[in-house]
């Protein structure tokens, strides 16, 4: 992997969750880059054995693990298991999180009896179990590996927890109430957090990407002709760079909060990624 510039962190031990995800199983192979040994956790086994496989495949070290980030039972066996091979964790990427079809209105505003419409889900019609377990898979997906994690971060130096918020932090957008709130959280949860363990030495920062073209957002944002959805035509006149982003260009923001040399007084902070969108107003 050719990274734009060079970061140290060697001797390190990375644990990212979500890890056979599109953006962090890039996260995952810069982290393997700096020459850092990096634990890929996911729910599906096999998806984090083929993001560890395409990192080994370039010379870097890394291992698939099996892990759910809403059970701690699951976690802590993880955790011994990135024990016995590497020893103990240096830096956690909490990026495990995601949506649900049920906690996503159909339409971007309400209009009087919409809630009997049946091609449609209303504000009225989420279902609270699908909201709740948006707002676990991101909140308590965050707080659970942290909690198990983080008892060895404690003991050492320059320990680094990053965690992935998003824009919808910042303002919250149509249709995905659940999701928005559940990323507002984090932002929030980061701040605390960066708080609480300044007297330890762990840094605490997040990244908030704002829109990136991936395979598993690809239906929403084109067609299938490959032209631009009706909702990418908003969020591009939004984005005054008038573009989605790509994963590789989280990657400087990765790795220089990762880097004690370069982000050593930093902590608490949560950097948008996003093209401008979080600064424009929209005129």
């Amino acid at each position: 992997m050719k990274l734009p510039f060079q970061i140290d962190l060697c001797g390190k031990v990375a644990v990212v969750t979500g890890g056979g995800g599109v953006l962090c199983s890039e996260f995952a192979r810069a982290l393997a880059a700096c020459g850092a040994k990096v634990a890929i956790l996911d729910l599906r086994k096999e998806a984090a054995d083929a993001a560890a496989e395409a990192i080994r495949a370039e010379g870097y070290e890394a291992i698939g693990v099996a892990a759910n980030v809403l059970q701690k039972e699951s976690l802590e066996a993880a955790r011994e298991e990135i024990l016995a091979a590497y020893g103990t964790c240096d830096i956690l990427l909490n990026g495990a999180g995601g949506n649900h079809p049920k906690g996503t209105t159909g339409t971007e505003y309400y209009s009087l009896g919409d809630e009997d419409r049946e091609e449609i889900v209303s504000f009225f019609d989420l279902d609270p179990d699908s909201v709740g377990f948006v707002f676990n898979l991101n909140f308590l997906g965050t707080l659970l590996p942290t909690q198990v994690f983080a008892k060895d971060l404690v003991k050492k130096e320059d320990a680094v927890i990053l965690n992935v918020s998003s824009m919808n932090a910042f303002c919250p957008l149509t249709k995905i109430p659940a999701y928005s709130g559940a990323k507002a959280a984090i932002s929030n949860f980061t701040q605390w957090l960066a708080v609480h363990f300044s007297k330890v030495g762990v840094r605490v920062n997040a990244i908030a990407p704002g829109f990136f073209a991936t395979n598993q957002n690809k239906a929403l944002l084109f067609n299938p002709d490959g032209s631009l959805t009706p909702r990418s035509d908003k969020i591009l006149s939004q984005t005054p760079m008038n573009r989605f982003g790509t994963p590789d260009e989280l990657i400087g923001t990765l790795l220089w909060l990762c880097d004690k040399n370069s982000s050593g007084f930093v902590t608490g902070i949560v950097v948008p990624v996003d093209g401008g969108f979080s600064a424009y107003s929209g005129v």
